[in-house]
This record gives structure tokens, sequence and C-alpha cells, in this order.
């Protein structure tokens, strides 16, 4: 049996270092399309400009033709009254006139073909990084599995079941927490950051075509973008395990959190705490706070609304929740692509056997009612 474990050792310490390897590998494949992405981005906004230029400049070129055209007719007509000089000048004008425009639309149809180049390799790209993103987070799980919750596993479990089951609970469990921080990441502090090396290049631009004050505006809006990304920073790390919850209980952290979301984003938050005082197990109490943070987030974030009620009740065996906003709404019916918010909140429901129901229209609201049953 010893045999047999340190067997089991040394093919793990193997898998480790060529996992390690293939994370580096992907790492390395999504920061190059990340490079290639935003110098093809440049390219497209140079070209869009081009394009731009050069439609106007064809129209003018196409109003000059038209003239030079009709005036070329009426020296055809009364050639006796032009001097042959007259009427070369005049057709050679035309014929050059010709000439720039079928250069210049040319031209054009080069630069829209390269634009629709660049599109689709961007496209690509964003296809390319989201699945290296997406198999580095899956390989993280892994590589921390192998590396630290299977460490010697064969000197503690001693029947191959109980080793599948053992590692199923542990891939299970960090490959879901892991998801939600990479889904909480990449919609907030990675976008927000994002948008901000796009603007800071924009100041620049600004400084130069139109001066200090617009320049100055630019750099107030790249303010606002750095202050929303350490927000989302903070909010990502109180996720974590906000400390009161277990401090202080639900509904006191529910009462500090809702003061806080509502100071920094200027907005109206009502809360109603209803039925018995009583602390719940951690798990329900956990689940509990994260639904209605959830919701609050996806009315602040997404719906961008002004007033937003939660009220939450605790009866004998079960709880009842409700977050009501004045946001712009959606059509529950249809559905959306990156909804990891609302996919979060299934899930969590889902765990704990209760049930959500979303009532949404667009421009008129929403209300997410939450059924928890409580079997403590």
């Amino acid at each position: 049996m010893k045999s047999g474990n340190k067997a089991l050792d040394y093919i793990i310490k193997d898998m480790v270092s060529t996992v390690s390897n293939s994370k580096d590998e992907i790492f390395q494949i999504g920061e190059d399309s990340r490079v290639e992405f935003e110098k093809l981005d440049k390219e497209l906004e140079s070209i869009k400009e081009q394009v731009g230029n050069l439609i106007e400049d064809g129209d003018e070129l196409e109003r000059k033709v038209r003239s030079s055209r009709i005036r070329l007719s009426q020296v055809s007509k009364q050639f006796r009254q032009y001097s042959e000089e007259d009427i070369r000048k005049v057709y050679e004008q035309t014929h050059e006139l010709q000439m720039d425009l079928s250069m210049t639309r040319e031209k054009e149809k080069q630069l829209r073909e390269r634009r629709d180049e660049i599109e689709m390799r961007l496209r690509n790209l964003d296809a390319t990084i989201e699945r290296a993103e997406a198999l580095s987070g899956k390989i993280s799980v892994v590589l921390n599995y192998l590396t630290e919750d299977f460490k010697n596993v064969s000197q503690t479990l001693e029947t191959a079941k109980e080793k599948q089951e053992f590692g199923l609970q542990i891939i299970e469990a960090q490959e879901e927490e892991r998801r939600r921080l990479s889904r909480e990441i990449h919609d907030g502090p990675a976008q927000s950051l994002a948008n901000v090396m796009l603007r800071s290049d924009l100041v620049e631009r600004t400084f130069k075509e139109r001066g200090i004050e617009e320049a100055l505006s630019e750099m107030r809006n790249v303010r606002k973008l750095v202050r929303s990304a350490l927000y989302d920073v903070r909010r990502i790390i109180y996720d974590l395990r906000p400390m009161a919850l277990d401090d202080l209980g639900l509904v006191p952290t529910l009462k500090k959190y809702l003061a806080t979301v509502e100071e920094y984003n200027q907005l109206h938050i009502h809360f109603a705490s209803l039925g018995e005082k009583r602390r719940l197990e951690s798990k329900y109490e956990v689940a509990i706070f994260r639904l209605i943070q959830e919701a609050v987030q996806n009315a602040v974030k997404h719906a961008e609304a002004s007033s937003i009620d939660v009220k939450f009740e605790l009866r004998k065996k079960m709880t009842k929740i409700v977050i009501e906003d004045d946001g712009k709404g959606f059509d529950p019916s249809l559905k959306r692509e990156k909804s990891f918010g609302l996919m979060g909140m299934r899930e969590r429901v889902d765990m704990v056997n209760g049930e959500l129901h979303i009532q949404s229209s667009p421009g008129k609201g929403t209300i997410v009612t939450i059924h928890l049953p409580l079997n403590e």
C-alpha cells in the first residue's frame, strides 16, 4: 500500500508540472491575443476616420464632376464660341476629376475591406481571449487541487471511491467560487480599467486637438472610471466574506451594506425587516445576503435605478425576500448574453431548494421575489 501511495504522489507531482506549464502557455496565448487586439483596435479607429474623410472627399469630387460634365456639355454644344484650347482644358479638367473620383472610391473600397477584415479578426481575438481566460481559470482550479487539497491525500484516503468523492467535492466547491469571482472581475474592474486605458489615450489626443479645457473634462471622466474600478475592487474583496455577518448577524449587516451602496451611488434605498428576529444558520445568512447583494447590484449597474425597495421577511420555516427597483427593466423571456448575475442567483437559490421569480418589462422596473425554506 505504501509503495502504491508513493507512486500516486509521484504521478501527482508529474501532473502538477505538466498542468503548470500548460497554464503558462495558455496565459501567454491570452496576453499575445490581447496585445494584438489593442493594436488592431487602434488601427481600426484610424481606418474609420480615414474612411469618413474619403467619403467626404468622394462626395465633393462627385459634385465637381457633375458640374464639370455640365460645363463640358455646354462647350460641346456651343463649340464655335470657344477656342480649341478652351475645349481641351474643359475636357482635361473633367477627365482629371473623374480619375481622382475613381481613385478615391477605390481607396475607400480598400479601406472598407481592411476595416471588415480587422473587425472579424477582433471578434476572433476576443473569443480567443475569453477562451484562454476560461481555460486558465479551470487549470488554476485543477492546479490548486493537485498542489494543496490533494497533497499526500493517499495517506488519509484508503479506497478509490473515497478518493473520487473527496476530489469531486473539492473541485465542485472551488470551481463554483472561482467562476463567480471571475464573472465579478470580468464585468467590473477589468472592463473599467480597459475603459481607463482607452480614455487616457483620448485625453492626450483631446489636449492636442481641442485644448486644455476639453482635456480636463476627459480627465474628470477618467477619474470617475478609476473611482468606479476602485469601488468594484473593494466590493469584490467585501464579497469574499463580510466579517460583520458573523459578528452582528444578517439584518445589521444588510443595513450597513445597503447604506454604503445608497451613499456611494447617490440613490434611495428603503430596507424593511419583518417577522421574527433571530439568527439563522450560517449557510442561510450567507445565501440571503448574497442574493440581496446581487439583486441590488443588478439594479444599480444594469437597471440604472434611482430608487430600490428591499423587504426581508423571516417566518418560522421560511423566509421571503422582495427587491423592487424603478430602473429601465428588461424582458425576462429573452435570453441575454453574459447575464452572470441572474445565473448566479438562480444557482444559489437552487442550492438551498428555494424559488426565484422575476417580474420585469422594459421601462417599468424589476421585482425580484425569493422564497427560501428553512430546514434548521
